[in-house]
């Protein structure tokens, strides 16, 4: 049971458009516990939609390396809610396999990833373990991406270790539809 439970329909009118405005058009399903949460304090989450909206549909990071680090950061923290959100919907679209979905919940990073997969995993795995980058992992970093990527890149990774943080003190059960973090 969630810690504060989900607003439930009929929701008032701001705050179904509000609602819907988190959604991608056309989502098969409900607005996510999550968002009807955060609603719960409606400038909050204002404010909050401005920044993930923003890395999800306007940022500089390819779409695949976006949702690498996302099921990684999310993974690392233990967050079977948005792991299972994004591998169910995002990452899949993004082109990210079943294998690769399932190797980012891995304690080690394996042979089965490219240079630059490996530097964005070792640098979540960094940043999750000691909120820095070691001068060999940002070095790899630079060899792929360009400054505004690299500021993009931390600031994807502290906003899910956010979104982490909430789904897990707030105890949210998984979606229904979402994919189960593996080891869970």
């Amino acid at each position: 049971m969630p810690r504060i439970q989900p607003l439930e329909p009929p929701h008032p009118a701001d705050v179904q458009r509000a609602l819907l405005r988190w959604m991608p058009p056309g989502a098969p399903h409900e607005p996510l516990a999550l968002f009807r949460v955060l609603h719960r304090n409606p400038e909050l989450a204002s404010r909050m939609f401005a920044l993930g909206a923003g890395l999800l549909g306007h940022g500089l990071l390819p779409a695949a390396d976006r949702e690498l680090v996302i099921a990684r950061t999310t993974a690392r923290a233990g967050c079977g809610y948005e792991w299972g959100v994004h591998a169910a919907t995002l990452a899949r679209s993004a082109g990210l396999t079943d294998d690769q979905l399932t190797a980012t919940a891995a304690p080690t990073i394996g042979p089965e990833w490219t240079d630059h997969q490996a530097a964005l995993l070792r640098a979540v795995d960094e940043l999750h373990d000691t909120a820095d980058l070691s001068d060999p992992t940002w070095t790899a970093l630079t060899t792929h991406y360009d400054d505004a990527q690299l500021l993009e890149l931390l600031v994807l990774t502290g906003w899910y270790r956010t979104i982490a943080v909430l789904a897990n003190a707030l105890r949210l059960p998984d979606e229904p539809w979402a994919t189960p973090l593996p080891g869970s």
